[in-house]
C-alpha cells in the first residue's frame, strides 16, 4: 500500500515538473506585506521610515511629474523618519518585502547590501564593508539578533539566524544559527 502511494506522488511530482511548475522547496520566497503594514494614524517608525522608502523606489520607477513630487515627498518623509528612529537606511537600497525593524535605532546598512523577504533586523544592526567593497547579500526569512555587525561580501543563507552581537565575516549557510565575535555555528535547521 504504501509503496503504491509513494508511486502516486512520484507521478504527481512529475507531471509537475513536466509542466514547468515550481514545487514548494523550489518556490521563491513571497513577501508577506501585512508585516510592514500600519495605519495612517498609527504612531509605528520603523513602518513608516519603510513606507517612506517604499514610496520613493516606487516613484522613482514611474515616469511623469506626479512621481517627481511624490519622490521628493518621499525623501522629506525619510529624513523626518530617519532623525527619529537614528537608522541609516538608504532610499536606493534593495530591501525584500515584509522586513521587520522591531526597534530600528541605530541600524546601518550600505546602499548596495540585499536583504531578501520576511526578513527581521533588530536595533544595532550594521550591513557594510570591511577592506573590500564587497557588500553582504542577505537571504529570505533570515532574523538578525541586537548589535550584529555583518560585513564584506558574505553570503547569509535562508532562514538563518545571527545571534545578538555577532561579527559575520564569513559565508553562513541556510537555516544555520551563528552566535560570536566571529560569529561561528551552534545549530541548523528549524
Amino acid at each position: 500500500m504504501l509503496a503504491a502511494g509513494q508511486a502516486g506522488v512520484e507521478s504527481t511530482l512529475a507531471e509537475a515538473k513536466e509542466l514547468g511548475d515550481r514545487l514548494p522547496s523550489e518556490a521563491p520566497m513571497q513577501p508577506d506585506w501585512t508585516r510592514e503594514k500600519k495605519s495612517f494614524w498609527q504612531w509605528d517608525p520603523s513602518r513608516s521610515l519603510l513606507a517612506s522608502i517604499r514610496a520613493y523606489q516606487h516613484a522613482r520607477s514611474s515616469g511623469g511629474l506626479l512621481a517627481g513630487l511624490v519622490r521628493r515627498l518621499a525623501v522629506l518623509r525619510h529624513h523626518f523618519w530617519s532623525i527619529v528612529t537614528g537608522a541609516e537606511i538608504p532610499l536606493n537600497t534593495q530591501l525584500g518585502g515584509g522586513l521587520l525593524m522591531p526597534h530600528p535605532n541605530g541600524i546601518v546598512i550600505h546602499p548596495e547590501v540585499r536583504i531578501g523577504v520576511n526578513c527581521m533586523i533588530f536595533q544595532q544592526v550594521t550591513l557594510g564593508i570591511r577592506d573590500n567593497p564587497d557588500v553582504p547579500w542577505v537571504g529570505d526569512h533570515v532574523d538578525i539578533g541586537a548589535g550584529a555587525k555583518i560585513l564584506g561580501g558574505v553570503r547569509i543563507g535562508d532562514h538563518a539566524r545571527i545571534g545578538a552581537n555577532s561579527v559575520v565575516l564569513h559565508d553562513v549557510a541556510a537555516s544555520t544559527t551563528v552566535v560570536g565575535a566571529p560569529a561561528r555555528p551552534v545549530g541548523q535547521g528549524r
